[in-house]
C-alpha cells in the first residue's frame, strides 16, 4: 500500500472547527485521483475481502461509488448505490444516518432478503453511516453481509466498537498537529 500510504502522508490538512481534517482524493474526490492509487486500493479489497458467493456490492453516495465501481469492473459482481434521495420504487428501504457531521436520510434500492452482500465505503470515521448501512441490511432488508471493508480508518472510538459488525480497513490513520499519521499500514482484519 506505498502509494496510499503516501498520499495520506501527503494529503492537506484543514481545520473545521477544532477539527483536524485531511483532504484525500479517496474521501474527497480531491485532489485529482490518480488510476495507480485506485488501481493498488482496489488490489488490496479483492486481497482482503471475503468475495466467494457475493451477489452484490453495496456503497453509500457519494465517495464510495468510485472504488466500488472499479472492484465491480475488476470482480464482475454487480454494485448498488445506497442513496441519499427517495426514488420510491417498490422494495426501497429509508434508512437514518447520524455522523460527526450532519443527519440525513438515505435509501437502499435492489438488494433482497437473503442478497449476499459485501458493504464498502471510503471511510471509517465515527462508524454512524456504516451502522445505520449495517442494521438496515440486515434488520430491515434481511441480506446476509458477507463483509464489510472501509478503505481508510480514522483511528479512535466509533459506533461500531460494541457491536458484532467487523469492518475490515487497508489502512488506520490519525491527524495529530497538522499531519496525518499512519496508526497501521496494514489497517483491521
Amino acid at each position: 500500500m506505498d502509494q496510499l500510504r503516501q498520499s495520506l502522508l501527503d494529503a492537506p490538512i484543514i481545520e473545521k472547527g477544532e477539527y483536524q481534517y485531511f483532504v484525500h482524493p479517496i474521501s474527497d474526490g480531491v485532489p485529482m485521483l490518480e488510476p495507480e492509487l485506485l488501481r493498488e486500493i482496489v488490489i488490496r479489497i479483492i486481497r482482503k475481502a471475503e468475495l466467494e458467493n457475493v451477489d452484490k456490492i453495496v456503497t453509500p453516495a457519494a465517495m464510495g461509488i468510485h472504488i466500488s465501481t472499479a472492484l465491480s469492473l475488476m470482480t464482475d459482481i454487480p454494485l448498488v448505490v445506497i442513496r441519499k434521495r427517495q426514488y420510491g420504487l417498490g422494495g426501497e428501504v429509508p434508512l437514518f444516518q447520524e455522523t460527526g457531521y450532519s443527519e440525513s436520510e438515505m435509501y437502499i434500492n435492489d438488494v433482497e432478503e437473503g442478497d449476499r452482500v459485501l458493504v464498502l465505503d471510503d471511510v471509517l470515521s465515527t462508524g454512524g453511516t456504516m451502522k445505520a448501512i449495517l442494521d438496515a441490511l440486515t434488520d430491515e432488508v434481511g441480506a446476509d453481509v458477507v463483509d464489510v471493508v472501509a478503505v481508510i480508518k480514522k483511528a479512535g472510538e466509533n459506533e461500531l466498537d460494541d457491536t458484532d459488525y467487523n469492518v475490515k480497513t487497508l489502512i488506520n490513520v490519525t491527524v495529530e498537529d497538522g499531519e496525518v499519521v499512519i496508526v497501521d499500514a496494514q489497517g483491521d482484519e
